[in-house]
Order: structure tokens, then sequence, then C-alpha cells
């Protein structure tokens, strides 16, 4: 007989159980096996069954219930384990992506190329937009699996396949969603308004076209966006660096500033550029073309004998570049062995004095970046590696790049003494929470250096300049990179550690650069004795992302060309490389081969033997091998497998290591074990970027800087030196 007393008791029972239970939302975490965890407001990581996980996607919002696991939902047998239960979608964190397609039988499925998502995504026919096996495409959700568990998605855009020139970079681009290339449908709002204006025409401008100025750049380079002039004066030199002024032309669009902050900067890769600007703007109107004049903002800086710039004015001015100069002609000039700009010997007389000078006062007074090795790849048909060459950077480069070190250094000073809100590249060196850690490495290393205040300017250059030094038993500063901080943009002046500078910002590259643009914005309403702000100061976060995403996506399309490249050598026989160690964590090192600077990783795990990390000396040592920093290494090639992001992994040659020291043991105990996991807290150098390769040394590209690429970015040796710049 039913007995509806007991029923009644069941379910009240059940309720109360159930209200036991906690209820919240959660995001969805992930994994590269079918099981997945609830991430909490409060950081704690749910169990999501395999089961379950069928139900949601990586990064989806969903509410949940907290219960206690049943038996048999994998290791949450445990007593005390709980499980979520999903209750409801609250929102999808999946749009767009892009993928790979793959054909099983009559269906067609995209390969999402999504961290910890290794579940394919059916295409129904009426989306595939001709696609076929192996095309790499941009896609969107089109059904979420939260019902059935059958999600599926539709082609946006193809985007090419293997044999694509270029697929690498316009991949790497869409993987990253950067904003697209300018078309002239997308352009032609900007240059409409830019036709309205006529800067030229502006009687508040200062006429500067008498002086000769003259740009030095690539062959190739058509945005030019500086030019310079110098002269001989009583007291030493007047060193004027005029810089081309997109915002005379592109003041009036109010939503302006905010796009380009989105774009952040020109993406150069290898081969390819996204502009931030529309070349009819960029190019046509803005650029500081030989023989015709153009709106520019000037900085003209009085230089006394010793190097020191006494005084500066900066003016919006109308230029005229007289020439339009190489750095390979240029070099001839500084070296001697060429008279071909004999026109333009005084002014480049004294453009070569101001350099030396400017160099010879920052080398005795600041910090100078220590020279790298340059690294230049040529590319063929295909947009592919054909080979890479060593090449030296030039006086002519370093002449530009001392003359814009100096005029950014004054447009910060300027907008800190006007009382402007920035903006500014702000540097705090040593990372406040590895003070302490960098105090015991000195102990360790420079004990007469330890009491040293090394987060003052003058103490971090003091520390900084001797670490550089030459003659010490190991390579210091660059053991010293990875407790230093990254440079940060602000709307409070501060110093800039890495140039030691009191104040520092960038105004010398607006029409590659948004920061630049901002700053040209806020320095002309300084001029007119307007102080507020006149940039989005909510933007410098987003432009800090998106050169986040820029950098990102060009370092994978770099580690793919590498590892093409790679592949290439090896199927030819040449699969052995000699390289240095340029970076080392407690599971293996990072080498850096000779030849073509390219990157990769030695994973020691697997050896048979234990070695031990000391931090202290960024060494791994054995019972009979030890390697540390700068250490020729002999490797072979091994592969670039796409599930690592195609990050180049070696293996070393028999034999390869030095001796360990005889106090040195893997048994020590003062360092951690290689098969341990590496520490959470970053150890690498200071321009560590947001989704480089698993296992690379976070801030190491994996080839040679894009700024060291010739002509790829064609201001590239007028940009900081400063490697933790933004």
């Amino acid at each position: 007989m039913f007995n509806r007393n007991a029923m009644a008791q069941l379910k009240g029972l059940r309720e109360e159980l159930e209200a036991q239970n906690e209820h919240t939302e959660a995001t969805v975490k992930g994994t590269q096996h079918r099981y997945g965890f609830a991430v909490t407001a409060d950081g704690r990581e749910i169990f999501i069954p395999p089961d379950e996980m069928l139900k949601v996607l990586p990064g989806d919002k969903i509410a949940i219930c907290i219960r206690p696991a049943k038996k048999g939902q994998g290791k949450q047998d445990k007593a005390g384990r709980t499980v979520a239960e999903i209750e409801r979608l609250v929102e999808s964190g999946l749009t767009e992506f892009v993928g790979r397609i793959v054909q099983k039988g009559k269906a067609t499925f995209v390969v999402p190329d999504l961290p910890n998502l290794s579940r394919w995504l059916f295409i129904p026919p009426h989306a595939r937009n001709g696609i076929a096996a192996g095309d790499l495409v941009a896609c969107a959700l089109l059904r979420h699996p939260f019902k059935d568990g059958k999600p599926s998605a539709k082609v946006l855009k193809h985007l090419g396949n293997a044999q694509t020139p270029g697929i690498e970079n316009h991949y790497c681009a869409a993987r990253a969603a950067l904003p697209a290339e300018w078309t002239d449908k997308s352009a032609q709002p900007l240059v409409q308004a830019a036709a309205q204006q006529a800067p030229l025409e502006d009687p508040s401008r200062l006429d500067l076209t008498h002086l000769p100025f003259v740009s030095i750049d690539g062959a190739r380079t058509v945005d030019i966006d500086d030019a310079l002039h110098a002269e001989v004066t009583q007291q030493g030199w007047q060193l004027s660096v005029a810089v081309a002024d997109p915002t005379a032309y592109l003041t009036e669009i109010a939503d302006l500033p905010q796009s380009l902050a989105q774009r952040g900067a020109s993406v150069y890769f290898h081969g390819d550029v996204i502009p931030m600007l529309p070349e009819a703007i960029g190019q046509a109107l803005c650029a500081l073309a030989e023989d015709v004049p153009r709106p520019a903002l000037v900085c003209q800086m009085q230089i006394a004998e010793s190097g020191a710039v006494e005084s500066y004015a900066f003016h919006k001015a109308i230029v005229r570049s007289h020439a339009k100069l190489t750095y390979s002609t240029v070099e001839r000039y500084i070296t001697g062995g060429s008279d071909e700009l004999i026109a333009h010997t005084n002014p480049l007389e004294a453009l070569v004095q101001v350099y030396r000078k400017l160099r010879e006062h920052r080398e005795e007074h600041e910090l100078v970046m220590e020279t790298r090795k340059e690294y230049r790849w040529m590319l063929d048909d295909n947009k592919q590696i054909e080979c890479i060459e060593r090449f030296e950077k030039m006086a002519s480069q370093y002449l530009v790049e001392e003359c814009m070190i100096a005029a950014n250094k004054c447009a910060g000073k300027f907008l800190r003494d006007a009382g402007a809100p920035g903006p500014f590249v702000n540097h705090q060196g040593v990372r406040t929470d590895r003070l302490g850690e960098a105090k015991t490495f000195l102990q360790k290393h420079r004990e007469d250096l330890s009491e040293v205040a090394i987060d003052t300017v003058t103490g971090y250059r003091t520390v900084l300049a001797d670490l550089g030094k030459h003659g010490h038993a190991l390579p210091l500063r660059d053991m010293v990179n990875r407790l230093l901080s990254r440079a940060h943009l602000s709307q409070t002046a501060g110093p800039h550690m890495g140039l030691a500078t009191e104040v520092y910002t960038n105004f010398t590259s607006p029409l590659r650069k948004a920061l630049d643009f901002y700053v040209h914005l806020q320095i002309s309403a300084c001029l007119a004795n307007d102080p507020s702000a006149h940039y989005p100061v909510a933007q410098l976060a987003e432009i800090t992302r998106s050169l986040g995403r820029s950098r990102a996506a060009v370092n994978a399309a770099n580690r793919r060309l590498a590892a093409n490249y790679l592949q290439k050598l090896k199927a030819a026989g040449q699969a052995r490389f000699t390289g240095t160690v340029s970076h080392i964590t407690s599971s293996g090192f990072t080498v850096k081969l000779d030849d073509s600077g390219l990157e990769g990783l030695i994973d020691l795990r697997p050896e048979t033997e234990k070695f031990s990390f000391d931090k202290w000396t960024m060494s791994l040592t054995s019972t009979t091998r030890r390697f540390e920093l700068a250490q020729p290494v002999d490797v072979v090639f091994i592969d670039a497998p796409a599930e690592e992001d195609f990050l180049s992994l070696f293996a070393l040659v028999d034999g390869c290591g030095i001796k360990p020291p005889k106090e040195s043991t893997a048994e020590s105990g003062t360092a951690d074990d290689c098969d341990s996991e590496p520490d959470s807290e970053p150890d690498s150098e200071p321009d560590s970027e947001p989704g480089s390769a698993p296992g690379l040394a976070p801030g190491l590209t994996p080839i040679a800087d894009t700024a060291a690429a010739g002509d790829t970015d064609p201001g590239a040796s007028a940009e900081t030196p400063n490697p933790a710049s933004p």
C-alpha cells in the first residue's frame, strides 16, 4: 500500500539534504582530459565529471551545485570530495575561434585551436562555405552543447592551408583576434575626416621648412615618422627631432583614440604588417617624405659639449625633409668610406657629433643596454625562411636611436612639468616582491653592492652597470633579469629604471604606436596651456593588452616559421648545431643557436641522472655534469610538435656539459630537483609575454627580435632599446 507519509518524509529529507549543498556561479576550466573544473569567484576549483563536462566548453560561465561525489566519479571516491553539478548555462565563453578542418567519413569537423579543449566541433553542410580537409579557418560557435552535448560551429573565413604563403602570420593574427587590416571601406571615415583638415594653413604652426631636416631609415621604409637636424652652436649643438603629427589630421574623430588603443601598434610579422593607421593617412598625408611640407611636432634641444640636454622646447611646426637617407649610406659617411652625401656634410657631421656625445653622456650617467647579436631572416616567395644571416647593428642606427631617446626623455619631462596626466612609461626595475631576493643575490655575488639602494634610480644604475661589466665569473646581468619587472604605462610620472632616468615616455612613433599618438595629443594640449587629459586615460590598460596580444601572435608565427626552417634543415641532414644556454629553469634550459639565433628547449626531466637547480647561480648540476647561463652546448634538433605550439625541442649531444665543481652535488639540498614542477613564480626576463610557448623561457623570443629583422619594422632602430618597455 502506498505510504504517503513515508514519501513526504523522503521528499523532505531530500530537500533538506539539497538545501545543505552550495549553489554558486563559476567559470569552466578545461583540461586535456575528459574532465574539467569549475572555478568559483573565491578561487576554488571544483571537479566537473566527464559526463557533465560534455555539456560545457572552457570559459563558460555556469551555475552549479556543489555536492558530495558519488561512487565511481574518478578520484572523487575519497571521503569529503565534492563535484560540480551543472544547473544552467549563464553565459557562453566561446564565440569566435580558429582551427583546422578534419573529415571523418562524410562528416566535417573543426579542431579548435584553444587551450584545454580537445573535442571536435561538427560543421553542418550549410555552414561549411566550401572548405576542405586540412584548411585553416576562423569559426563561430553555432550550437552550444549544454542541452544535448552536441556542439556545432560555422565557418566565418577561410584562412588558407599549409601551402598558402604567409599562412603562419595570417593564422596567428586571427587566433590572437588582432584587428583586421584596413580596407578602402573601413578606412574611408578616417580618410574623409582627414581630408577636411588643413594643418599646413594653420598660422599657429612654426615654419621650420628652411631647416635641412633629413630622415634616416631602411631603404624600403615608406611611413617615415621622424627627421633630424643638428647644427653647431657656441655652447655645443642644437638638435631638432621632427616627428610626423597624425593628430593634425585626426584630432576631430572622437572615437579614434579608443580604436587605436584596441590596435595598440602596427604589428610587424616577418613578411607582413598590420598597420595601425591606414596607408592613405600614415603614408600619403603624414609621413615625412622627401621635399614635401608636413605638419610635425618638433623637439628642439640645446646639447652641451658634455652631451647633457641643457634645455628643450616643443613646437607644433611645419617641416620639409631635404633628403631621404638610408642607414647604409649614412654608415658609409660615418666610417669615412664615401662622399656620396657631400651635399649634407654639415648637418650630418653635426648629427654624428651629437650622437657620440649623447651616447657618452648616457654611458656615464644613465644605462645603456648591452649590444645583442642581431639576425636577419631572408624569406622566399612563399614567405618561408630561406636563410638567416648575422649582422652588426650600424652606427647610423645607434645615431637615430640616441636622438629618439633624448627627445622621448624631454617629452616625459615636459608632460611632468606641465602637470599633465601622462601618459608616461614607468619601469620600477626590480620587482617589489623580489627586492629581498635581489639583496641576497648581491650578497652572494657582489657583496660590496649589497647595501646599495637598488630601488632608487642611482642605486639601480650603479648595480646594473656593474653587473653588466665583463670579467665576472658568471653572467650576472642576465641572471638578475629574472627579478625585474616590465615597464608599464601610467598617468603618474615615475622613473624608468631600465634607462636610469627619472621620467620617460614615447612620442617618436605616432604613425605606428597608439601610446605615441596619445602623447602627441597631450603635448599639443599642454602647448595650448591645457594640461587636462586629452586622451582616454582608461585606454592605457587596453593598449597594454593589445600589445600583449600582438607579441603573442608574432611569437607564435615566428615559432611556426622557425619550426618549418629547422625541419627543412633536418631533412637535408643538418640537424646538429652549436649554441649557448640562454635561460634555465628547474626542468631544463633554453638554448640559442649561434648561427641563426633560433631558440628551443632542452628538457632534462627524461634524463636518467638527477639534476639540482640553483637559482643563485642559475645552474643545473648532477654528479657528473653542470649547465649554466652562457655556456656553449652542442645540440640536435628533434621536433617542433604542433601540440606544443611549434616550440622547437632539442637534445644534447652525448657528453655535452661541463664538469661540476667539487663542492656541488645533486644532493646539496640548496636547490630544486629538475624533475619537480617549475616554480610558479616568474623567474624569467622582465619582458615575459602573455601567450609565450609552454616550456620556453618567458620573455625570450624564439628568434631574433622583430626589431632586428632589417626593414620588416621600418622604425625599429629608433625605438627605446630597453627590453622592458611595454
